[in-house]
């Protein structure tokens, strides 16, 4: 999928007569910069460790779009042991048992793609979620779509698409730098590369 259609050439300083498939590779590099499938909008579902006195999940895909469905389980408490909270725990928590949260409880921050649990009446916290959410871009905005064309300029400008020198008796490739995706591309991209991933 491409982050330019042929209309937008022109406007982003390409010459019309662009192959398709210049656009298509540029994509898949910021694809693969931004460690995601696709920066367009699409549902992600993540299983993470809750701290347990923040009870706040920050998730790795944005911008978020909303939060469709959550399981948790409840945490054992380690820090204080309190026998009365134990045996509520015991009774009514069942830790170690996932259970099915209702995401409109949520406290949710579509900005920062951030969610936190409400507190529990007994004093009850989770310590692992399991969430689906949708998060990306349903509109492709100016600073992707310059990106793109960034790209496409530099591998057109680019010898040998970045191949310095290759050597076919030992299967040796050498490359220039990252000239492809270069400072100003990636500090355009920065918003949108995943967290807490690699």
């Amino acid at each position: 999928m491409g982050y330019l259609t042929p209309a937008d050439y022109p406007l982003y300083g390409l010459p019309e007569d662009t192959a398709d498939a210049w656009v298509t590779m540029a994509s898949a590099m910021m694809e693969g910069f931004c460690r995601r499938p696709s920066l367009l909008s699409a549902s992600y579902t993540e299983r993470m460790r809750v701290p347990v006195r923040a009870q706040r999940v920050r998730l790795s895909y944005g911008p978020l779009i909303s939060v469709d469905a959550v399981q948790a389980k409840y945490a054992v408490e380690t820090e204080r042991h309190d026998p009365l909270i134990s045996a509520f725990a015991g009774a009514f928590g069942l830790p170690g048992a996932w259970v099915t949260v209702d995401p409109t409880t949520l406290d949710v921050s579509l900005p920062t793609g951030e969610f936190q649990f409400t507190w529990n009446l007994l004093g009850l916290r989770y310590g692992e979620a399991e969430v689906t959410y949708t998060a990306g871009l349903t509109v492709v905005p100016d600073t992707v779509k310059a990106a793109c064309a960034q790209i496409v300029r530099n591998a057109q400008a680019t010898p040998g698409l970045n191949v310095k020198s290759a050597r076919m008796d030992t299967l040796q490739t050498e490359y220039f730098s990252d000239s492809l995706l270069d400072a100003q591309v990636q500090s355009m991209l920065r918003p949108y590369v995943a967290e807490r991933l690699g």
